[in-house]
């Protein structure tokens, strides 16, 4: 089991339709993506060619930033809004499509075909998970 699964698994209250597993992997899928999008940044940031990756710099922290609220907000259960965890949803499924693509346009950095994919699964699992909630 992992953590998330772990903290899942103890809260208290019934979490009630949400799909545990779907639940689980965007939870998952946005703190790795997270990671990978700050850890890319700071690549960037070592390059020679640095100048030229200003516009992935900025979009790797901006999806960094969203993905560590996306899953912050889908931590939380108490008083739940399935309105705002709707919009947070949609806001890193986008951020993770638009630094996917940012990033797929470096592929020639290894770092950036490496956080171009941790998005292109975030962003799968953050659609994921909005369908599930209808």
């Amino acid at each position: 089991m992992t953590v998330v699964q772990d903290m899942l698994s103890t809260y208290p209250k019934d979490l009630g339709e949400v799909d545990r597993d779907k639940l689980t992997a965007c939870i998952e899928a946005c703190l790795s993506c997270a990671q990978a999008c700050t850890a890319c940044a700071d690549a960037c940031l070592s390059e020679d060619s640095v100048a030229e990756l200003t516009k992935c710099i900025r979009t790797n922290l901006d999806c960094a930033d969203l993905c560590g609220t996306t899953a912050a907000v889908l931590s939380r259960h108490t008083g739940y809004d399935a309105n705002l965890t709707r919009a947070v949803l949609q806001a890193c499924a986008k951020a993770c499509q638009t630094c996917g693509d940012e990033c797929q346009n470096h592929a020639g950095h290894e770092h950036c075909k490496v956080c171009a994919d941790a998005c292109r699964r975030c962003q799968q699992a953050c659609e994921d998970l909005i369908t599930s909630l209808g």
